[in-house]
C-alpha cells in the first residue's frame, strides 16, 4: 500500500512539473533568418525574401516568409510549450492598423529579420531590420503599454544572430577588415546592449543561442577562399570565438541581472553532432542544399533561377544555400527543449520554463 502511495506521489510530482513547464505564456524572438517568421515579407523595402515557392511547402503548404520548407526552431518550441506560433511583428502591426485585430497577440511576437546581424550596418542596404531596430520596436510597444509587463516577465526571450555578420566578413568586396578578435568583440557588445535593454523592460527568462557552423553552409562555395569538399575552417574559428563570448554573457547573467535565468543553447555542437552521425538522424546529405543551384546547391537561392530540388527534404541537413530543413530544426529544437548540458546549459528550455522566478 505504501509503495502504491509513493508511486502515486511520484506521478503527481511528474505531472505537476510537466504541466508547470507549460506556464510560459509567450516567446519574444530577436534575430535573423533562422528565426524570422515572415517579417521581411511585410517589409516592402526589404529585398531578402523567402515568400515564394517552394518555401513552406512541407508544413504550411504555402510560403510564409520562413527560410525553410516548414517550421523553425521557435515554432517547434512554441508547440512544445502548448502556445500558438508567434506572428511576425510587422504582420500583427498591419492587422492592428487595418482594424482586423485590436491588440498585439498574448503569445508573444517574432521580431527577427532575415539577412540582419548584430552589427547595425550588416546588409542594411537590403532593407533588413538590424537587431537594434528589432529592439526599438519592442521598446515602443512597452512604452505604449501595448504589451502587459507581467506577460513580459513570465515569457521566454530568444536571441540568435551573427551568422550574416561573420559570413559578410569573408566577402571579397570588403577591402578593409578589422582584426577578427576586435570584430567579434564589436558583435558581443551589441548583444550585451540588447540583453541590458530587455532586462530593464522586464525580461527574466533569456536564451542566447550560439551560431551553427556557418563555415559549413552550401553558400560558402561563393567565397573564393572557401573549400568545397569540407567546411571553411577559418570562418568556423571566428564563429566559435563569438559563441564562447555568448556563453560568457550567460554565465555573467545571475550577477549582472539579478532575478534573471539565462541559458546558452549550443546549436554549433548540436549541428556538428548531426553532421558526424547523419544516419542516426535520418540524413543522407549533410553538405549540399535540398533546393538550390550549382555546386552543393549553394550558388543561387532556392526558388530562383534554374533551381533543382531533392525528392525528400527530410534526408537533407540544409534546405537551401544557407538554412536548415524543417527536419533539422525539429532535431535542434528537441535538444534545446530537453537536451543535456552538452546541448544547452545550465538548464534546457523545458527546465527554464518550469523554474519559479524570484520576485
Amino acid at each position: 500500500m505504501e509503495k502504491k502511495l509513493f508511486l502515486s506521489f511520484v506521478f503527481l510530482v511528474i505531472s505537476f512539473v510537466t504541466a508547470a513547464s507549460h506556464n510560459v505564456p509567450a516567446i519574444f524572438s530577436f534575430g535573423d533568418s533562422l528565426f524570422d517568421a515572415g517579417n521581411n515579407h511585410f517589409n516592402r523595402n526589404c529585398t531578402v525574401q523567402a515568400d515564394f515557392p517552394p518555401y513552406g511547402q512541407n508544413f504550411f503548404h504555402h510560403p510564409t516568409g520562413r527560410f525553410t520548407n516548414g517550421r523553425t526552431v521557435v515554432d517547434f518550441i512554441s508547440q512544445l510549450l502548448n502556445i500558438d506560433i508567434q506572428k511576425p511583428y510587422l504582420e500583427a502591426e498591419m492587422e492592428i492598423f487595418n482594424g482586423s485585430r485590436k491588440d498585439y497577440p498574448s503569445n508573444g511576437l517574432n521580431f527577427a529579420s532575415a539577412g540582419s546581424g548584430v552589427l547595425n550596418e550588416t546588409n542594411k542596404n537590403m532593407g533588413v531590420m538590424a537587431i537594434q531596430d528589432q529592439l526599438r520596436l519592442f521598446i515602443n510597444l512597452i512604452k505604449q503599454d501595448r504589451i502587459d509587463k507581467n506577460l513580459v516577465q513570465q515569457s521566454m526571450f530568444f536571441i540568435e544572430s551573427g551568422s550574416n555578420d561573420i559570413f559578410n566578413y569573408f566577402l571579397p568586396v570588403i577591402d578593409i577588415k578589422p582584426d577578427p578578435e576586435a570584430f567579434v568583440q564589436d558583435m558581443l557588445v551589441e548583444v550585451q546592449k540588447l540583453v541590458d535593454e530587455i532586462y530593464k523592460l522586464g525580461a527574466r527568462r533569456i536564451a542566447l543561442f550560439s551560431l551553427g557552423p556557418v563555415g559549413c553552409v552550401p553558400a560558402r562555395v561563393n567565397l573564393p577562399e572557401a573549400p568545397i569538399s569540407k567546411c571553411y575552417g577559418k570562418m568556423n574559428k571566428i564563429v566559435k570565438r563569438y559563441n564562447a563570448g555568448l556563453e560568457s554573457l550567460v554565465k555573467d547573467m545571475p550577477i549582472k541581472y539579478p532575478g534573471t535565468i539565462g541559458v546558452y543553447g549550443a546549436i554549433y555542437n548540436i549541428v556538428q553532432l548531426l553532421r558526424a552521425k547523419p544516419g542516426r538522424y535520418g540524413f543522407t546529405n549533410t553538405s549540399g542544399a535540398c533546393c538550390g543551384d550549382g555546386t552543393l546547391g549553394g550558388i543561387a537561392q532556392c526558388g530562383t533561377q534554374n533551381y533543382t530540388m531533392c525528392e525528400n527534404p527530410n534526408k537533407f541537413l540544409f534546405w537551401d544555400y544557407f538554412h536548415p530543413t524543417e527536419h533539422s530544426y525539429k532535431l535542434i529544437a528537441k535538444d534545446l527543449w530537453s537536451g543535456k548540458r552538452s546541448r544547452i546549459r545550465p538548464y534546457n528550455l523545458k527546465d527554464l520554463a518550469n523554474i519559479a522566478l524570484r520576485s
